[in-house]
C-alpha cells in the first residue's frame, strides 16, 4: 500500500465496554442512541459493514459487506480523546490520566493565577457551554479566567476574546501546559474563547488544544521516521503535541474536514493521513443533542462515496472512533467507555469479519503493515500485506 487515509469518528461508540459500570457508563450505545434521530440515514457505511458488526443487534447487517468490519476494545484505562488516539497509534496507557473531579487543587491554582497575573473562576467540572453562561459576566466585569474541568484529564480556560485576545488565551494555556506535569499531567490543556454579549455568550472555532507528548512511539513516529508523510488533519496535531507529524490542517468542523481529506486523497504522496471529524462529539454528543448526533452521522455517510471514488489501487481507508459519547444517556454528557467500530476497505481488500479486537492499537499496527514500517507499538496487524487480496491474519 501506498496511502492509508484514517478517520476518527470523534466519539462515535457502539455500545459499551464490559468494565462501563466502573466508568459510570452502563448501558450507553452512541450509534444506537443516534439512530433514533430522525435523519439518520447511513446506507453507505451499512453497505460496507457498519451494522455486520459485533453487537450491533438492533439493526440488520447487509448480505454481502464489501469491506472488513470489526468491533475494537480499548485497553487503555480511560475513555477520552487524547488515550483513544494514541491507543489507536499502538501507545497503551495502563494508568489512567490525572482528573479532578473536586477542581484543581491550589497549589495549581495558585501557581497559575502568579503567572498569568489573573484570579480564576469556577475551577470545578463544568459543561463548556454552561460555564460562559454562567460565569461569562463575572469574567468580562473582573477579567478572571474561567478555569474548569470535566470528567476527562483537562484543564480548560474561557476567555471572551475582547477581554483576552486569543493568542494571550494561547499562552496561558502554554503556561498551564508547562506548569501540569508529573501526577498533574492532564491530557490536555484546552483554550476556549468565547464572544457575544451577556445572556448570549457562544464559544468560537479558536479552540486548541495543547496536548501532552504520547510517552512511547507511536505509529507516527514510525511512519515519518521513515520518510514517509505523516498528515493530521483537525485536531490531530494538537493530540499528539506534535509529535510524529510532517504536515496539517486545522478544520472549523466535519465538512471542512471532509474537503481537506478529499484535497489530500487528489495529491501524490506516500504515508498517512489521519483524521479527525469532531463535530459529533463537540457540538451533539456532549450537549444530548440526538437530532443533531444523527444528521452528523448522515452528512458523513452522504459525502462518503466521494471518498471512496477518489481511493486508488494501492490505497486503504479505515474508519474508526476514539470513544463514546452517548446523546441519549441523560444521566451525563460526558464521555462514555464504549466499543468502537472499524471499517477497513481498498481494491485489494477481501471483505470479512474481524471480530472483537482486544485493543484499539491493532489499527496502528495494521497502518504500519499497510506501509511496510517497522515500529515499536502494540497491536497486531489485521490484515497480511504480502498476500494479494488482503487475508486475514488471525
Amino acid at each position: 500500500m501506498k496511502r492509508v487515509f484514517l478517520i476518527v469518528l470523534d466519539s462515535v461508540g457502539i455500545g459499551a465496554m464490559e468494565d462501563a459500570a466502573e466508568f459510570g457508563d452502563a448501558g450507553t450505545n452512541t450509534l444506537r442512541s443516534a439512530s433514533r434521530g430522525s435523519c439518520f440515514h447511513m446506507p453507505n457505511m451499512e453497505r460496507l459493514g457498519l451494522f455486520n458488526i459485533d453487537g450491533i443487534d438492533w439493526r440488520d447487517g447487509v448480505l454481502k459487506p464489501q469491506a472488513l468490519y470489526g468491533r475494537m476494545k480499548e485497553a487503555s484505562r480511560g475513555k477520552d480523546t487524547t488515550i483513544g488516539h494514541w491507543e489507536i497509534a499502538g501507545c497503551i496507557s495502563p494508568e489512567p490520566l490525572p482528573v479532578y473531579p473536586e477542581g484543581f487543587p491550589g497549589e495549581i491554582t495558585d501557581a497559575f493565577c502568579e503567572m498569568t497575573g489573573r484570579g480564576i473562576l469556577c475551577n470545578k467540572p463544568y459543561s463548556g457551554t454552561e460555564v460562559i453562561r454562567d460565569y461569562g459576566d463575572e469574567h468580562v466585569r473582573t477579567g478572571k479566567l474561567i478555569v474548569y474541568t470535566s470528567a476527562d484529564s483537562v484543564f480548560q480556560i474561557a476567555a471572551h476574546e475582547e477581554i483576552v485576545p486569543v493568542e494571550t488565551l494561547y499562552e496561558y494555556c502554554r503556561m498551564a501546559r508547562a506548569l501540569l506535569s508529573g501526577k498533574h499531567s492532564v491530557g490536555r490543556v484546552i483554550a476556549r474563547p468565547f464572544v457575544g454579549e451577556s445572556g448570549n455568550y457562544t464559544r468560537t472555532a479558536k479552540r486548541h488544544d495543547f496536548s501532552l507528548e504520547p510517552p512511547r512511539q507511536t505509529m507516527l513516529d514510525a511512519i515519518s521516521g521513515a520518510g514517509m508523510e505523516v498528515i493530521g488533519v483537525g485536531k490531530i496535531k494538537d493530540i499528539f503535541a506534535g509529535k510524529g507529524i510532517t504536515s496539517y490542517v486545522y478544520t472549523g468542523g466535519n465538512k471542512e474536514g471532509i474537503d481537506r481529506t478529499l484535497e489530500y486523497l487528489d495529491q501524490d504522496f506516500k504515508g498517512l493521513c489521519f483524521i479527525n471529524l469532531v463535530d459529533y462529539d463537540m457540538l451533539y454528543g456532549h450537549r444530548n443533542d440526538i437530532e443533531g448526533y444523527a444528521r452528523a452521522l448522515s452528512e458523513f455517510d452522504e459525502r462518503l462515496p466521494q471518498i471512496l471514488e477518489k481511493l486508488r489501487q494501492e490505497d486503504l481507508l479505515m474508519i474508526t472512533a476514539d470513544h463514546g459519547c452517548d446523546p441519549g444517556y441523560t444521566v451525563s454528557t460526558d464521555h462514555s467507555r464504549e466499543h468502537t467500530p472499524l471499517l477497513i476497505y481498498g481494491k485489494g481488500i477481501a471483505p470479512g469479519n474481524l471480530g472483537t479486537r482486544q485493543t484499539f492499537a491493532d489499527i496502528g499496527a495494521t497502518v504500519l503493515a499497510a506501509l511496510g514500517v517497522k515500529g515499536d507499538i502494540a497491536g497486531t496487524s489485521l490484515i497480511r500485506f504480502e498476500e494479494f487480496g488482503g487475508k486475514i491474519r488471525g
